[in-house]
């Protein structure tokens, strides 16, 4: 019988507030809104180390960390086709498919190495960007990574990363 254990964290500061836009595959866009984001981490092993999948105290700054970095933040997606993006000073410039463009302070502006800002490819973002950290600080990987981001009460995406 093959065993496994799973740790799960979900605190009141595991949120972020985010502006953004989905780009659809024809090019067309939705408009610019925002969501009051909220995270849940569950995190898999087959053995315990010390008792423990991984320590709650080691875990937590690090998901606050990220929601951090993409607090009141307008998130674009730098893998888009449908987006041009372009540095001019201090402000990014974008523009869509539709001709539509904003100019906006870098400063506000957060570009995620993802295709779309979907919930499910930020979900995603997430997952890598907390299973590096992990690593690179503790030298420690989860066999399966799950990362729930809810954009608003009832609806969330979910990503498993699975250990290769």
């Amino acid at each position: 019988m093959k065993k496994a254990y799973s740790i799960r964290v979900y605190k009141q500061y595991f949120n972020f507030a985010s502006s953004h836009f989905m780009l659809f595959k024809d090019g067309t866009r939705e408009p610019l809104h925002g969501h009051n984001y909220r995270l849940q981490v569950k995190g898999n092993a087959l053995d315990l180390d010390d008792d423990m999948v991984f320590d709650f105290l080691d875990i937590k700054p690090i998901v606050r960390e990220i929601c951090d970095s993409l607090d009141h933040k307008l998130l674009i997606p730098k893998n888009n086709p449908h987006l041009k993006i372009q540095e001019i000073e201090k402000n990014y410039l974008f523009t869509t498919q539709d001709e539509s463009f904003f100019s906006i302070p870098q400063t506000d502006v957060l570009v995620l190495p993802i295709e779309n800002t979907s919930v499910e490819r930020i979900a995603a973002y997430m997952a890598y960007q907390i299973r590096d950290l992990v690593k690179s600080r503790f030298n420690f990987e989860f066999k399966e990574l799950e990362v729930e981001v809810e954009e608003t009460i009832g609806q969330s995406a979910i990503f498993v990363l699975t250990q290769e």
